[in-house]
């Protein structure tokens, strides 16, 4: 029997409604700039603002406070996107303009291992046009020709500089030379750079200098880099070495040669079309040129009477001068130049752009500085091991980056295969160095650009090194019994850390003259050489670098007048409670103690 009931035609699905995809809003951006992304006449979306309350002419600039106020009135997603990613985004999305550059390197290793002679030796050698005299260079970078190919060169002053550019978000070099000496070791500075290096996952290339003297040893070398987990090429690794004397300038041609074919590997390519982008290496004012930045162009072309912004500051470039100071008219990608028509001097690190129009280059700079006490990013909280645990229970910590420090190697030997090991389910320990010696502004820099925590071993950071870590927010932890600094780690990743107490450096005062005052007392006359000395701080007298008395101010007097705190560069009487043995030569020191309580 068949079944005669009818059935209902089922009823078309209604298509979900699919969320707008985000419109992307550079930097910079009008409410007529908006219009135009959303496809709509500015007059309709002023009108649609208007009646949200909002009061704004078609050419007012939308910042980072406004965008998501706006995009809410309308109904909209908006993605904000710095003017300098927008438009690099945009330079890199047309492929078929995309063509290889040169590559950029820089030279790092221990100060005395040859790098300032390897550099000489390079550009000696390789110069465009020798009858120049190239060797004086007018700014922090140089190119050389070298098999009809070209290299860029950064001479940069120092690993904190190479680590400050990547910091503010600037990647420039494409290859690092890291420079050992054959007849020494694997120095703290080596280990520096290596570190440096790898934290900005840029790749290496071992130039094993000084092979010309007796004592060389370039396998003795290649061990202690293996330590260090570099493993050159020949030996099984990836990591290319090449042998050389920068003094006799022996090998320096190889070396280039495996520059041009590691370039060649990474694939290094740039858009020579449009508008010019680049990085600010280093900057000045000049008293007769006015302000003067070296910028290492990255895409476009760059040339004369360009209107261009970079940080804060803007202008038009009037002149362009090679790193021999030969004036020049373009610069393409990978060229580094001086650049003559700032505004104001620029920062290093900032990316620099160029604009269509030096008005919109000025707008763009002004509404930075106006509003760059809202827009400027806070930084980000210091990693302490007091709220370590509460990070990691709350998800957003898999990974504690630490930099040791020790006084001895057999210290750092130790420690360096005990802390890895303190590694849990939840979070992963990573040493990204490990050395000798007291604690640098280069190790502060590094912690800072890696979210890291300096552990020291015997090893007290200085005054001016505290300052910098607490300007940076970076955790100090000072230990001289190897438990206490391994029982801490493990107790801050399970949670059981106790507080702790903590000195904070204020400021420093050397006595210049001691005043023996009857029915007053003894008061040293001061000069603040460092930060700020206030009244109420605790403070210690140092003498021939050691703690001769620990105690309170009795007094701090400016020209004879009573005063809460006295700042650098100021002269100052202070009077010491419970002391009278200061002597002139003699250091106080400002601190304040403070306790971390645990979570």
């Amino acid at each position: 029997m068949t079944d005669t009931k009818t059935t209902k035609p089922a009823k078309p699905v209604k298509e979900a409604h699919k969320p707008r995809p985000p419109v992307a809003l550079r930097e910079g951006s009008t409410i007529k700039d908006l219009a135009e992304k959303i496809k709509a006449r500015p007059k309709d979306v002023l009108e649609k603002l208007e009646a949200r309350g909002f009061r704004m002419g078609v050419n007012d600039i939308l910042d980072a406070d406004l965008i998501p106020r706006v995009a809410a009135a309308l109904g909209i997603v908006i993605e904000p996107l710095s003017l300098e990613k927008a438009l690099r985004q945009e330079a890199e999305s047309h492929k078929a303009d995309l063509v290889t550059r040169p590559p950029v390197v820089t030279i790092m290793g221990h100060v005395d291992h040859g790098k300032t002679t390897l550099l000489d030796a390079i550009r000696s050698s390789h110069l465009v046009d020798k009858e120049t005299g190239g060797i004086t260079q007018h700014i922090g970078a140089y190119r050389v020709l070298f098999n009809k190919h070209w290299i860029t060169f950064i001479d940069t002053p120092g690993h904190e500089a190479f680590t400050q550019l990547r910091a503010r978000g600037a990647k420039v070099t494409d290859i690092v030379i890291l420079v050992v000496a054959a007849d020494e070791a694997v120095m703290p500075q080596t280990r520096e750079a290596i570190s440096h290096a790898k934290a900005a996952g840029v790749p290496m290339i071992v130039a094993i200098n000084k092979i010309d003297k007796a004592e060389a040893n370039a396998d003795k070398i290649k061990r202690e880099l293996q330590k260090e987990g570099i493993l050159v090429e020949e030996w099984g690794g990836e990591v290319i070495s090449v042998s050389v004397s920068a003094k006799e300038k022996k090998n320096i041609s190889e070396l280039l040669e495996m520059i041009l074919l590691l370039a060649d590997v990474l694939d290094i390519k740039a858009n020579p079309q449009g508008r010019a982008q680049g990085v600010v290496l280093e900057a000045r004012m000049d008293a007769k040129k006015g302000p003067l930045a070296t910028v290492i162009v990255q895409n476009g072309t760059l040339g004369l009477g360009e209107a261009f912004l970079s940080g804060t500051t803007y202008g038009k470039v009037r002149a362009l001068n090679d790193e021999n100071g030969r004036p020049l008219k373009t610069a393409c990608p990978s060229v580094p130049v001086e650049i003559l028509g700032f505004s104001d001097v620029p920062r290093a690190g900032d990316f620099f752009q160029v604009l269509d129009s030096l008005e919109e280059a000025r707008a763009v700079a002004a509404h930075r500085l106006a509003t760059a006490p809202k827009a400027e990013a806070p930084k980000s909280a210091a990693v302490t091991l007091d709220d370590l645990f509460k990070q990691i229970e709350d998800g957003e910590f898999k990974e504690l980056p630490i930099i040791l420090k020790a006084d001895v190697q057999g210290s750092v030997e130790v420690l360096s295969g005990l802390i890895p090991s303190f590694s849990t389910e939840k979070v992963r320990i990573k040493l990204i160095s490990a050395a000798t010696g007291s604690i640098s502004e280069s190790d502060v820099i590094l912690a800072s650009t890696s979210k890291a925590i300096i552990l020291a071993y015997n090893v007290k950071p200085s005054p001016k090194i505290q300052e910098l870590a607490q300007k940076e927010g970076v955790e100090i932890r000072t230990y001289k019994i190897i438990y206490q600094l391994t029982d801490e780690l493990k107790k801050a990743v399970v949670g059981m850390l106790e507080p702790v107490i903590k000195e904070t450096f204020l400021g420093r005062a050397q006595v210049r003259k001691v005043f023996r005052i009857p029915k007053v007392g003894t008061i040293a006359g001061c000069y603040v050489v460092d930060g700020r000395i206030p009244r109420n701080a605790d403070i210690k007298v140092l003498r021939a670098g050691e703690v001769v008395h620990k105690g309170k101010l009795s007094s701090l007097k400016h020209v004879k007048e009573n005063v809460n705190e006295v700042k650098k560069d100021y002269e100052c009487g202070i009077g010491l409670a419970n002391f009278k043995d200061v002597q002139e030569g003699d250091i106080i020191e400002a601190y304040v103690i403070e306790k971390v309580s645990a979570i």
